[in-house]
């Protein structure tokens, strides 16, 4: 059975993970933005994760899905662990699109939402009692969610790519 209000609180917290980097690059424009690999570059010439990746982005996004939680009325620790499971998904969608000669921001249908949404609905599964069909459901309605969504916030002068 689906339980829609759980997978409505995780994909907030996604929401909060992928936009509040963006809009700390606004505010703040190159200010205290590190990349994460510090620039490394791995035995194919290619950057461990890239230039966008931040030091920056990073805390914005554990911070605002820590703040959200609380606003959700779930524990703070829930939004670190959405939080954390999104960065994760999201460098490593980084990871393997270096490794696959990509630029950043190039597009990757699936491989740009999936990992992002699929590590932290499997971190929700003992925090909110996540089934799999709803863990299904939160990926499916992140990937959606992100290709409309996103050309959207290119239009608005948001996003630096439509996708």
């Amino acid at each position: 059975m689906l339980q829609i209000v759980p997978v409505f609180e995780v994909l907030a917290l996604l929401a909060l993970a992928n936009v509040s980097p963006i809009a700390a690059k606004r505010i703040m424009g190159d200010r205290l933005s590190r990349p994460l690999d510090g620039g490394m570059r791995l035995f194919d010439g290619q950057a461990l994760f890239g230039a966008s990746k931040t030091i920056r982005g990073l805390v914005v996004a554990l911070a605002a899905t820590m703040l959200g939680a609380v606003l959700l009325g779930e524990p703070w620790t829930l939004g670190l662990a959405i939080g954390a499971a999104s960065m994760a998904g999201d460098l490593a969608s980084s990871f393997i699109k270096r490794r696959l000669g990509l630029p950043p921001s190039a597009r990757a249908t699936g491989l740009d939402q999936i990992p992002e949404a699929l590590l932290p609905a499997l971190a929700a599964i003992p925090l909110l009692g996540l089934t799999w069909p709803d863990v299904a459901l939160t990926v499916v309605l992140f990937w959606l969610g992100g290709v409309v969504l996103s050309k959207w916030l290119f239009r608005l002068g948001f996003r630096d790519e439509p996708h």
